[in-house]
């Protein structure tokens, strides 16, 4: 749907930012991420540069346990 639209209006390549999640999840892009690229890719876009835009926190944010860890 967005190659339609985007080809109608003439565009034919494109500069990617990926956003992962933020705070003290994973900081990587998930699959979903890759699949749309790949989505894209696969549709005729042309792909310029991709670029990782996920803020990472300079004041590091706490984990969910303890001081002393997950104890079991």
């Amino acid at each position: 749907m967005f190659q339609q639209d985007a080809r109608f209006l003439g565009i034919n390549a494109l500069h990617i930012k990926l956003w992962a999640t933020i705070g003290n999840k994973t900081k990587t892009p998930g699959p979903g991420a890759q699949f749309a690229l790949r989505a894209l890719a696969r549709s005729g876009m042309k792909i310029g540069h991709i670029e990782d835009v996920t803020p990472i926190p300079t004041d590091s944010t706490r984990r969910k346990s303890g001081r002393r860890g997950r104890r079991l």
